[in-house]
């Protein structure tokens, strides 16, 4: 009998055409999953009869709790090599065996770059006047030449969108718990004396950290209100490290110029969702990861990693 193998989250229903699955056909079952499930119940009716999962990132948490629903489960595949949501004790405990795939920076820093152009240059507003007969030119544009980038995490992320950001002609910031200006002089940046300064002197203000313990909650209402009220902020990191209430309360009264957002607190958005009706936003649903090569990646070493499971010698093993 053929295993089983869950794809979730296969939103675009790209997962079979973005890889090679062919190796498995005699040996595995993939069943791709469109739509979302919401909670625990969902996800242990959904994949009782799976012995291979491939979950997406970090949006599905495995907790021990639904380990311990899923019997068959023998294989759990995350996209990435960093993945905080699976409880790796219990799924040891359980006989499952956990791996995962490489996962590039490039595409996260693109749609970086994506966002705050588009927020810049008025992309959205423009386009949809254009394509209605609304007024020829209802925006003035804001500058990048000569302005200020300042960003919250250095790291691998962090450091190319300063690349790019110096190339603009860009004077760029960057602070961090951790960073040093041994560092960020290799880099090429200025490294900012608080969070409190980098945000009150920029123009622009972009997320890159890790969300841990001390980076939940680390722009609230008092931080958003150093910043400038010609000021936009970019978060492609994770939804928790920004208060949502007071970035909400932050547009709609204005008090920053905009805001360009990948990442929320809940995923998918409820379609009464908050931020699907913010003005002074600029929104995508978490497509920082999602990119052809990316795709090829994840799925292609996905098939690596059920064919290395049978053969009895997994790689790519979590954590």
């Amino acid at each position: 009998m053929r295993l089983r193998c869950a794809v979730l989250d296969d939103f675009q229903d790209a997962a079979t055409k973005a890889a090679d699955w062919s190796p498995l056909a005699d040996d595995v079952e993939v069943v791709p999953f469109t739509t979302h499930l919401p909670d625990e119940d969902a996800l242990a009716a959904a994949l009782a009869d799976f012995d291979i999962v491939l979950t997406l990132r970090e949006r599905v948490p495995f907790p021990a709790s639904l380990i311990a629903r899923l019997p068959r489960l023998r294989l759990l595949i995350a996209s990435g090599m960093r993945n905080t949501v699976i409880d790796y004790a219990a799924a040891e405990a359980h006989g499952v065996t956990v791996c995962g795939t490489a996962s590039s920076s490039t595409p996260p820093v693109e749609l970086t770059w994506a966002l705050l152009l588009g927020l810049a240059r008025g992309l959205v507003q423009e386009n949809d006047a254009l394509r209605s007969g609304g007024p020829w030119q209802s925006t003035v544009g804001a500058d990048l030449h000569g302005r200020r980038l300042g960003l919250l995490g250095l790291g691998k992320i962090g450091s190319r969108v300063a690349h790019v950001g110096l190339a603009f002609g860009m004077h760029v910031s960057a602070w961090s718990q951790n960073l040093t200006k041994e560092y960020a002089d290799e880099v090429g940046v200025h490294l900012a004396a608080s969070k409190e300064e980098l945000l009150a002197e920029s123009d622009f203000v972009s997320i890159h950290l890790a969300l841990g313990d001390r980076t939940r909650g680390l722009l609230g209402a008092p931080e958003l209100a150093l910043l400038k009220p010609t000021a936009y902020l970019i978060n492609t990191s994770r939804a928790a490290i920004v208060d949502q209430d007071a970035l909400l309360a932050a547009l709609h009264e204005g008090r920053i110029a905009g805001a360009g957002v990948d990442v929320f607190d809940v995923e998918p958005l409820p379609a009464d969702h908050p931020m699907r009706t913010a003005p002074r936003l600029l929104a995508t649903p978490h497509l920082g990861y999602v990119s052809q090569a990316n795709y090829a990646t994840y799925y292609g070493q996905a098939v690596e990693d059920i064919q290395a499971y049978l053969a009895g010698s997994p790689v790519r093993r979590l954590p």
